[in-house]
C-alpha cells in the first residue's frame, strides 16, 4: 500500500500568504497616494519621507507612482486569492487550470515589482540620497512575493522560472529606464523643484529671483497679516519659494513649525492654528493647505496690484 506524500505547509498557506503581504504593499501604497495627492505630510520618523515624495521621481505621466504600486499590489492579492474562490470539489479542472495560470502571473508580477523596487532603491540611494522607510517596506514586500512565488507551489519545470524572470525581468528595466531617463530635466523646466540635500535647519537656497509684481504682492500680504505656515525640510515651502523669489520672500510673514528649524521656529502657533500640512497659508482667518498659485494668493487677499508675475510655471497653473 502507497503512502500519500504529504503536501509541504509551504505549498497550502503560500497564497494566502502572498495575498496577506501584497494587501500591506497595497495599504502602504495607497496611503502614500493620498498623501502625494492631498500634499500632505507622510507619517515618518524623519523628513526624508516627504523629501522622496516631493521629488520628480514620485511622479509618472502626472500620477502619483505609489498609486501605480497600489494597482501592482492590488492585482498580485487578486492572483493569489483567485483560485480559491472556486469549488475544488465541484470544479476541479476549472481550478487547476486557474491555479496554473496565476501561478505563472504571481511569478511575472513579483519578478517585475522585485526589478522595478531594485531600480527605486538605487535612485533612493544614489540620486534622492536619502531614505524612505514606506519605499524600503514596498522593496521588502516586493522581494517577498518573489520568493513566496518561487517556493510556494512545486513547479514541474525550473527552467521556466528562469526563462519568465529573464525575459520579464528585461522588459521590466527597459521600461523602467524608459520612464525615469530623464525626470530631473524635465523637472527643472516644469517646477522649482529642489536639487540636493537641504541645509539643517534652513532648507534649500533660493534661486529664482523676483519680479515687481512678486514684491509688491509679498508686500500686501504682509500688511494683511497674512502668514505662511512652513517647516524648512518641506520641498513643497520651498517651491512656494521659489515662485516669490529671493527679494520677494523676504517680505513674507512666515512661521517655521520645526522646532529644530533656525529661523525663530514656533510650533505652539502652528499647532494653535490647526496646521496638518506645509505650507499653509492664513488669510483672513482661513487657512489654505498646499503650494498656491501667486494669481490664487492674489485673488484671495484681495490684491489690486500688477500680476505680471515671472515666476508661474505651468505646472502650478495646473494646482490652482
Amino acid at each position: 500500500m502507497s503512502r500519500r506524500r504529504s503536501i509541504p505547509w509551504i505549498h497550502r498557506w503560500s497564497r494566502l500568504i502572498i495575498a496577506a503581504i501584497a494587501a500591506c504593499g497595497a495599504l502602504t501604497t495607497a496611503y502614500l497616494t493620498v498623501v502625494k495627492f492631498t500634499q500632505g505630510t507622510a507619517a515618518c520618523p524623519t523628513q526624508s519621507c516627504d523629501i522622496v515624495l516631493s521629488s520628480p521621481y514620485a511622479t509618472v505621466a502626472g500620477l502619483p507612482l505609489a498609486l501605480f504600486g497600489c494597482l501592482a499590489y492590488t492585482g498580485m492579492a487578486g492572483f493569489a486569492l483567485a483560485p480559491l474562490a472556486v469549488d475544488s470539489a465541484q470544479n476541479k479542472n476549472t481550478r487547476t487550470k486557474l491555479e496554473n495560470w496565476t501561478w505563472l502571473l504571481l511569478l511575472a508580477g513579483a519578478i517585475a515589482m522585485s526589478v522595478f523596487s531594485g531600480y527605486l532603491m538605487y535612485l533612493l540611494f544614489f540620486q534622492i540620497k536619502t531614505l524612505c522607510i514606506y519605499c524600503i517596506a514596498s522593496a521588502i514586500f516586493s522581494v517577498s512575493l518573489l520568493v513566496l512565488t518561487i517556493i510556494g507551489r512545486a513547479w514541474d519545470d525550473i527552467g521556466q522560472i528562469f526563462f519568465t524572470a529573464i525575459v520579464v525581468g528585461m522588459v521590466t528595466l527597459i521600461t523602467t529606464l524608459a520612464v525615469f531617463s530623464q525626470p530631473a530635466n524635465t523637472a527643472k523646466v516644469a517646477s522649482p523643484s529642489p536639487t540636493g540635500d537641504p541645509t539643517i535647519g534652513v532648507g534649500w537656497e533660493i534661486r529664482s529671483t523676483s519680479g515687481p509684481a512678486e514684491i509688491e504682492l509679498a508686500r500686501h500680504l504682509t500688511q494683511i497679516g497674512a502668514k505662511e505656515y512652513i517647516a524648512w525640510w518641506c520641498p513643497h515651502c520651498h517651491e512656494q519659494k521659489e515662485l516669490f523669489g529671493k527679494e520677494a520672500y523676504k517680505e513674507i510673514k512666515h512661521i517655521e513649525c520645526d522646532p529644530q528649524g533656525k529661523d525663530n521656529p514656533r510650533p505652539d502657533l502652528c499647532k494653535a492654528a490647526g496646521v496638518q500640512g506645509y505650507p499653509t497659508w492664513e488669510i483672513g482667518g482661513k487657512l489654505y493647505p498646499n503650494v498656491q498659485p501667486l494669481e490664487k494668493l492674489a485673488q484671495i487677499s484681495g490684491y489690486k496690484g500688477s500680476r505680471n508675475f515671472k515666476n508661474f510655471p505651468d505646472a502650478f497653473q495646473k494646482r490652482s
